[in-house]
């Protein structure tokens, strides 16, 4: 279980758009992942609640890398296709999105996400999406 996560944690670390966003890495398990990113003000729109996209790019993150945990180390996923359903505005301090894999296989990977508002326990938002793996890139020199 540790290689599973260090694996997804190196992925996680090289995205910089995460960082960006301040999300956290929570845990790791065999189909199964959960990412937090805590609201700033700099994260909202015009009405106060944490914007939408943010809330949407968390979703689609930890689709993939649910559905990286399923897939050959030799691999990486992409996104396809996602629908997400925003089912209330996040007033909350933080969200966390947890990942589910629905279906495994050698292509697609069809996963699904649940995102909450950590304040209020209530479910901010659901997608479901599809991965396919993709070649693993070489890394820079």
């Amino acid at each position: 279980m540790k290689a599973l996560y260090e694996r997804i944690r190196s992925s996680f670390d090289r995205q910089n758009f995460l960082a960006l966003l301040g999300a956290e890495l929570e845990s790791v398990e065999l189909g199964r992942v959960v990412i937090s990113c805590r609201r700033r003000e700099d994260l909202t729109q015009q009405q106060g609640f944490l914007h939408g996209g943010v809330v949407t790019s968390i979703a689609d993150v930890t689709c993939g890398y649910t559905a990286l945990t399923v897939i050959p180390e030799r691999q990486e996923v992409l996104t396809v296709e996602f629908k997400i359903n925003l089912l209330r505005p996040v007033t909350g301090r933080k969200i966390i999105a947890a990942g589910s894999v629905v279906k495994a296989g050698s292509s697609p990977v069809i996963t699904e996400a649940e995102v909450t508002d950590a304040d209020s326990g209530k479910p901010a938002a659901k997608m479901l999406a599809t991965m396919i793996p993709a070649a693993k890139k070489e890394e820079p020199v």
